[in-house]
């Protein structure tokens, strides 16, 4: 028995040193071919720098530095609070019929190809915000926001569900003891108590808004501007780098 534990154990530590070596490496990779040219540029030109014109040689990354900033910043403010009250829902208040369609419903937005959900916000959410603001041509911040925030609710969700599920019940029923009612047991006792996984799963629901490509680039205007509104279009880092990789092959 000890000598399976201990085997184990090795085969989990070699998973994770894995793990944080492939990390690593591709850090390495990155920094060994991007820093020579950062420094050949100019480090504080290139991130300071509010022009983007490759073939003049000029290369500052400003504005889509704001712009992926705007873009994921917006996107969280809407989607996290719905995505952490439906998680509540599904944990405490959904019957147990319905439960069933809800979460298939949701593992589906997550199976949606990207690409379908930047076709959506091409027909559907840019004419939308062209018709109800005259300063906007519909491919804008706002656009995109609206876009990852709805994309982002499956990850987010599938993560903290089961967090808020996971917390022990007599929490729950020690604050209905004290006389709180269903709502403040949920919202003052269970809810705080799983905040380590519902940052987790927020985390997570970050990084897909920072590295989300295609839909962003469908409907975010690709502009390389400092934007002065949230309906002006600008062009975010991941979106830049697929625009660009021609020119990176070029030089490669």
């Amino acid at each position: 028995m000890k000598l399976r534990e201990t085997i184990m154990k090795i085969v989990f530590l070699i998973a994770a040193c894995c793990s944080v070596l492939a990390v690593a490496l591709i850090c390495i990779f990155l920094f060994m071919n991007g820093v020579p040219a950062i420094f050949k540029i100019g480090p504080l030109k290139f991130l300071t720098g509010t022009m983007w014109k490759p073939g003049n040689n000029i290369f500052g990354i400003l504005p889509m530095i704001v712009g992926s900033i705007c873009v994921t910043g917006l996107a969280i403010l809407m989607g996290v609070p719905v995505a952490i009250l439906t998680s509540v829902f599904l944990s405490r208040y959904c019957p147990k019929r319905f439960y069933g369609i809800c979460k298939s419903g949701i593992n589906l937005m997550a199976g949606i190809p990207s690409i379908v959900y930047g076709f959506f916000g091409l027909v559907v959410l840019v004419p939308f915000i062209r018709g109800h603001f005259k300063n906007s041509n519909g491919q804008s911040i706002l656009c995109a926001s609206i876009l990852l925030g709805i994309m982002i609710l499956p990850t987010i969700i599938g993560a903290s569900e089961p967090t808020i599920r996971a917390v022990e019940q007599s929490y729950y029923e020690g604050a209905l003891a004290l006389g709180a009612t269903h709502e403040r047991s949920v919202f003052t006792v269970v809810v705080p108590a799983a905040k380590s996984g519902i940052l987790a799963a927020v985390i997570l629901g970050v990084g897909r808004a920072l590295g989300e490509t295609m839909a962003v680039m469908m409907v975010v205007g690709n502009q390389p501007r400092v934007p002065n509104s949230i309906l002006q279009g600008v062009r975010t880092l991941t979106t830049n780098i697929v625009m660009e990789m021609g020119l990176s092959l070029i030089h490669i």
